[in-house]
This record gives structure tokens, C-alpha cells and sequence, in this order.
């Protein structure tokens, strides 16, 4: 059991950090302090409380990020209750059965997702608020919530007489195994589970990551990703709140454009990531860069090349801030080439790795230890890893985790937290790698993506998409088998082709050229038999990855 607890935390990051920035909305540039916060958290507790919420209830959460989303979330597991954070691009008809199976009894949500709401369909909440302005938007039938919400003036006034200080902050004296997370996957298997998360599930990322560094009392962060998803609330939130940082919500859809411009004015101290905007930048910025004529016959020349190196380091530095301490890149699998040529220049990022189940941190090793190839260690004193093979350091085998962040299980679905764990207390995480020496991790790819050659081969397509993704307007692909052969999914780059006075008649003719090119630089039993076109971009999660359970057939 971690020795912090969670709760405790967060008391006391308010009352030390009281007049500090703790958060901003950066579209309209709203800010509160440390001690806003707090404030805005106790007048939800006096909600809470009027309404007969109770210890363990659940308090369902969906909409962009903003001030009133993280407000919403501390004060849910701050009060003793849990918190449902939903990704707001689910489909209605699945955020209401999410509501329904996590026993939500109040929801919390942006004004257009509730536009989408059938409230006949959603008989457990007895009543929602707007994220966007604060007012109660739907109460059941018989309830008096708006009236309690309306009056919370009345009950503030008469709750702290004296006025709000750091003194009033008293939260919840909650044994860290307690519950505090609901939180429900959306992974690419087309299946949602909700994921039991404690205090020490949470806690365990949070004080682990402190001892890491990698930001400071008063340093900035950009939140971009999606505070609903595990790895973007754990390091673009609980963790700049733990240690007293400024985090700023981009509200908008992280485009390159928009998120460097953002970046540009935020200017963070630390980048936390996925692969597929890493890897949009580097084909927005430095592929067209490395391609002029006169750049690469420069880069053939001896120490000529290091120094334009460190010019494109600094240039990409300086375009994403030029505060970072480093870039944290997670989610999902980072482009072989992307990560060989920011490896080369030197630049400070690293890989990591971790899931939902784990709230969601596994492994990771800062940017001067990494190792390309590698999604780092196995974090020290919190986690285990072992592979499923007879040789873990040669043969491919399953990952395969124990620790503090590991879950209590999935909410109401024993049979799969039955699956999901080894007879023995192991997490299996479906995902299929080795280990060295030192408990790095390699990961191949996921179990049940691994395709079975003819001849019993392992094949990994996310390695061959790799590979495919790095030739001329592909903008990305999937590799799926098709009565016995390996059939190439792509979405060409048409941006890049119009740019190059291609015309689209050609698409056909250049992408037969790239999968002839494909097949000399892959195994045999890997070779691609066929390609078929796709006039738009694949279906995601929010971290980004393509949801291939869509495209198998």
C-alpha cells in the first residue's frame, strides 16, 4: 500500500499552494487560484450534501475540458464519492448506458452533450448540471436539487461564517483502497468496461511521478488530451495539482497548428503526448524541411550533418515553447522512424507505457535513459513485470503486471476481471513484448492483433503499418488478413498530394508503387498481397488509436 493518501494529498496542495494559479481555460482565459478551487470544491461538498449524496455514490462527468470539469472531479473524490468520467466522444447512446451501469446518480456534462440525453433513458440520475455555466439543467421528478443549487449562497454563508481560509480545507478521511474511480475504457476492441479504481491505485501513479521530477511547485503544463481518458487526467491534471503546477485546458481539437500556437503561448515544462501528434508535427515540420535538394546533400556531409541536426533540435524546441523539460509520449505505439530520427537529433522525449486498468502508468525512464525501441522500466517499487515465454529476454511472450496501480477489477463484470487476471495475481495486459536486464520493456504488439502466417509465423501488423505509414502520402494504414493473405487498409495523404500538384488520379499508381516498395523490406510471410483505399481518416480513440475491431471484415 502506498504510504501517501490520496486524499490527503490534495488537501494539502490547496492549502499550501492558496494564491497560486491553479487553473485557466485557455479560449476565454479564465483563472483561478489554488484557493478558488478549493472554494468552488467545498460549495459542491454543501451541494452534496443537501442532496443526500452519499460515501460511494457515483457522480458522473462528461464534457470538454474546462475550470468546472476539474472542479467537478476533485470534489467528487475529495467529498467520499466516485467519480464517472465519460469521454465526450462516445455516442449518446453509449454515455447513457454508461450512466445507467455505473449507478450514476448525478451527471455533470457540457451543454451539447445533454442536448443528446434522453432523460426516460437515464432513471438512476436525479439530476444534471451544465459544465458551461453552472446551472442545474434537469432534475427527477419529485427532487428539489435545483432549489438546494440555488440556495448554495445561503448555505455557504451559514457553513463558514468567517469566511473560506486554507484552514477550512477538511477533506474526507478515506483508507486509500477505498474506490474513487470509475473509469471506462475505450479501447479498440469495441468493448466498454468500467475500471475500479482506488486512492492507491491513483496515489501510486501520483507519488511516483513526483519523485521523477519532471515538474515543479508554480511550473506550467497544457492539458490537451482528454481528461476523461486515464493517461491524459493522471499527468495533464493529478499530478500538476499534487505539486502545485498551472495547468492550462485547451478546449479545442489539439490540430498542429492549434496545439503549437498553444503551446507556443503556454510555453509548458513538460509536453505529455500521443504518437499520432508527435508524428503529425514531424511530417507538418521536418519531413518537408529534410526533403529540399540542398538540405540533403548537406546532411551527407561529414559534421555538417550534426549541426543541422541541432539547428531542426532547437527549431522544434523552441516551435513547442522551448520550456520542456522533456516530452512524454504514451497511448500507443510511436512510428519506428519518427522515434530513430528524434532520437538522432537528440531531442529530449521519452516513451512510456501503462493502460487504464493501471490508472495507467507501468513503465517509463526519463528522456536520457531511454532506449529506442523500449517503453522504459518498470517503475521501481510500485510495479512488476514478467513474460509469458520461456526466455522473457529473447522470445515474444504476454506482458504481464502487479503492483499498486494495478485495478481492483471491472465494475459489475466478474467474469472478465476473472479473464483479465493470471490464477496467480497477474495482470495480463494483452500485449505481447520482452524485457532486458533491467525490466525495460519491448513492446511487439497486441495479442489480438497478431496475425498467424501460413507457415505459424507470429506476424505483428502494427510493425508492417509502421514501415508503410513512412512512404510517400500514406497517411496511415492497417494491416488486416483476408482469406489467408495480408491486405493493406490505407488513408492517402490527398493535403500532401494536392501540395505536390499530384492529382488524385494517381493515388492508385503510387500507392501499388509503395506496397512493391512495402514488400522488399519486410519478411516474406509479411508481404502485402493487395491495398484497397479509404476516402477518409480512420475511426479513433481518444488517445488515438484506430479501432481495427471496425475494419477487420
Amino acid at each position: 500500500m502506498v504510504k501517501e493518501n490520496f486524499i490527503k494529498i490534495y488537501e494539502e496542495s490547496f492549502k499550501e499552494n492558496w494564491n497560486l494559479p491553479a487553473l485557466s481555460n485557455y479560449s476565454t482565459k479564465e483563472t483561478i487560484t489554488y484557493g478558488e478551487y478549493a472554494l468552488e470544491i467545498a460549495r459542491l461538498h454543501l451541494l452534496f450534501k443537501e442532496c443526500k449524496i452519499r460515501k460511494g455514490d457515483k457522480i458522473a462527468l462528461v464534457g470538454k475540458n474546462n475550470i468546472r470539469w476539474c472542479i467537478t472531479y476533485m470534489a467528487t473524490i475529495t467529498y467520499g464519492a466516485v467519480t464517472v468520467p465519460i469521454l465526450q466522444d462516445f455516442h449518446s447512446n453509449d454515455i447513457q448506458h454508461i450512466l445507467n451501469h455505473s449507478d450514476s446518480v448525478l451527471l455533470f456534462c457540457s451543454d451539447n452533450i445533454w442536448e443528446n440525453i434522453d432523460e426516460e433513458n437515464i432513471e438512476g440520475i436525479r439530476a444534471a448540471f451544465s459544465i458551461n455555466d453552472n446551472s442545474c439543467i434537469y432534475q427527477k421528478k419529485g427532487e428539489q436539487i435545483a432549489s438546494i443549487h440555488e440556495n448554495l449562497d445561503t448555505y455557504f454563508q451559514k457553513a463558514y461564517p468567517k469566511g473560506f481560509s486554507p484552514e477550512s480545507v477538511k477533506y474526507i478521511n478515506q483508507h486509500n483502497d477505498t474506490i474513487v474511480l470509475l473509469n471506462y475504457t475505450s479501447g479498440t476492441t469495441g468493448f466498454s468496461k468500467g475500471v475500479m479504481l482506488t486512492g492507491n491505485n491513483l496515489a501510486g501513479n501520483v507519488t511516483y511521478a513526483k519523485t521523477l521530477d519532471v515538474l515543479r511547485k508554480g511550473e506550467k503544463a497544457l492539458s490537451f488530451l482528454p481528461l476523461a481518458h486515464a493517461y491524459g487526467c493522471a499527468f495533464n491534471f493529478i499530478l500538476p495539482i499534487a505539486v502545485g503546477a498551472h495547468v492550462t485546458l485547451l478546449d479545442k481539437v489539439p490540430s498542429p497548428k492549434i496545439l503549437m500556437k498553444a503551446l507556443a503561448d503556454v510555453k509548458p515544462h513538460i509536453v505529455i503526448t500521443v504518437p499520432l501528434i508527435i508524428e503529425k508535427i514531424y511530417r507538418k515540420m521536418i519531413i518537408p524541411a529534410l526533403s529540399r535538394p540542398i538540405m540533403r546533400v548537406a546532411l551527407n556531409i561529414p559534421f555538417l550533418d550534426n549541426r543541422i541536426y541541432a539547428q531542426i533540435r532547437k527549431k522544434l524546441i523552441d516551435a513547442m515553447g522551448g520550456r520542456f523539460c522533456e516530452v512524454i509520449i504514451g497511448g500507443a505505439a510511436l512510428n519506428k522512424e519518427v522515434e530513430d530520427f528524434l532520437y538522432k537529433i537528440k531531442f529530449p522525449f521519452t516513451v512510456g507505457y501503462g493502460m487504464t486498468e493501471c490508472a495507467p502508468l507501468i513503465s517509463y525512464d526519463h528522456h536520457y535513459d531511454f532506449i529506442p525501441g523500449s517503453c522504459g522500466q518498470i517503475l521501481k517499487g510500485i510495479m512488476k513485470v514478467r513474460i509469458d515465454s520461456e526466455d522473457p529476454y529473447k522470445t515474444v511472450g504476454e506482458i504481464q503486471v502487479k503492483g499498486e496501480n494495478v485495478m481492483k477489477g471491472y465494475y459489475k463484470y466478474p467474469e472478465a476481471t476473472k479473464a483479465v487476471f493470471t490464477k496467480d495475481g497477474w495482470l495480463k495486459t494483452g500485449d505481447l513484448g520482452t524485457i532486458d536486464l533491467n525490466n525495460r520493456i519491448f513492446i511487439r504488439g497486441r495479442g489480438k492483433t497478431m496475425i498467424l502466417g501460413a507457415s505459424g509465423q507470429n506476424i505483428y501488423p502494427e510493425e508492417i503499418e509502421a514501415k508503410l505509414n513512412n512512404l510517400p502520402y500514406v497517411n496511415e494504414s492497417l494491416i488486416i488478413e483476408k482469406n489467408g493473405k495480408l491486405v493493406a487498409l490505407i488513408y492517402p495523404d490527398l493535403d500532401a498530394m494536392d501540395t505536390d500538384g499530384i492529382s488524385t488520379e494517381k493515388v492508385s499508381e503510387i500507392m501499388e508503387d509503395n506496397r512493391l516498395k512495402l514488400n522488399k523490406i519486410v519478411a516474406p510471410y509479411e508481404t502485402v498481397s493487395s491495398f484497397q483505399l479509404f476516402p477518409n481518416e480512420f475511426e479513433k480513440t481518444p488517445k488515438k488509436s484506430i479501432k481495427r475491431y471496425l475494419y477487420q471484415n
